[in-house]
């Protein structure tokens, strides 16, 4: 296949490319670096079946020759607001990559009749009332507080795509992906586990915020790149939750990234959330992808950890 990915240059972005070229596929990677790294994308300057497209998804997208699937990944992701590279921090730009991209990357599927993915993500379930979350849930979410540049801006993706496909019949697909992490996250991403990583490196406590017995379920990349190839190549149109339904408590995920990395400083707790409608409780229902897709994770958050840590040394120069 020929596969335009949007966000080609981010964390997901650019693995998705990687895989993509190594099944055989051509592969079209579209990015405005605005949260993406050329870093990301150098092991594959060269390779005959990569081109790459600077080009913002906001604006009318054009892409020479025949296309067979669209993945649109381009968005900024993170919640945290001290991160710049954060959407609290990006807010119009995630609402556009969420809306605009969303109906000009749609707009590229129906022209060349190809398959269209969409990443959504487990933030549409807002601050959940249901646990484990279920396909099936409709969302706790406030549609005006600080997450919402993201949350709404998804939840309008998901809208939009279904219209396409009932009302233009476009092939489309969509990927409610739950925390992931791995090799070619942003040192200053701001999220929990590039921050916890980085403290453990450096031998400092690791922030924890309130008590920490807020939860999240982490997925080593490698097993969501899976899930999502798998998901392309299938017949579902409904979304499906892609993520590792092994649920921890920030608290336990602390100890756990202090042990692997043999850090001594403990754990440092501040004030709780930074953002008010910080959500409590995070694990997926992966009975879908399980029936759907033949797909569950199978890499462990120790083995994910210990696989991660050596690329955040050598970013951080110490390697």
């Amino acid at each position: 296949m020929r596969i335009l990915v949007t966000g080609a240059a981010g964390f997901l972005g650019s693995h998705l490319c990687e895989r993509f070229l190594n099944e055989g596929h051509q592969v079209i990677g579209m990015d405005n670096f605005i949260t993406g790294s050329v870093e990301n994308l150098a092991h594959l300057a060269g390779n005959p079946n990569f081109l790459f497209i600077r080009h913002d998804v906001a604006n009318f997208i054009f892409v020479p020759g025949k296309i067979d699937a669209v993945l649109h990944f381009a968005s900024p992701a993170s919640p945290n607001p001290s991160s710049p590279l954060g959407y609290t921090n990006l807010p119009i730009q995630t609402m556009k990559a969420g809306a605009l991209g969303t109906h000009n990357t749609l707009g590229v599927a129906r022209a060349h009749k190809a398959r269209y993915l969409l990443a959504s993500t487990s933030e549409i379930y807002g601050d959940p009332l249901e646990h484990p979350q279920k396909e099936t849930y409709w969302g706790h979410c406030d549609p005006i507080g600080v997450r919402s540049v993201y949350d709404e801006a998804k939840r309008f993706a998901e809208a939009l795509t279904m219209a396409y496909h009932r009302y233009h019949g476009i092939d489309t697909r969509i990927a409610r992906i739950f925390n992931t992490y791995g090799p070619r996250m942003r040192l200053d991403d701001g999220r929990v586990v590039p921050n916890f990583i980085q403290q453990a490196i450096r031998g400092e406590p690791l922030t924890v915020y309130g008590d920490g017995s807020q939860t999240r379920s982490f997925c080593y990349v490698d097993d969501l790149i899976e899930g999502i190839y798998r998901l392309l190549l299938s017949d579902e149109h409904g979304p499906v939750n892609i993520g590792n339904p092994a649920e921890t408590t920030i608290l336990e995920f602390a100890y756990t990234i202090n042990k692997i990395i043999g850090n001594k400083a403990g754990i440092a707790f501040k004030p709780a959330s930074r953002l008010g409608d910080d959500p409590q409780r995070r694990q997926p229902d992966i009975t879908r992808a399980k029936e759907i897709l033949g797909w569950e994770p199978k890499i462990s958050l120790e083995e994910g950890i210990r696989l991660t840590a050596p690329y955040f040394r050598r970013k951080m120069g110490l390697e």
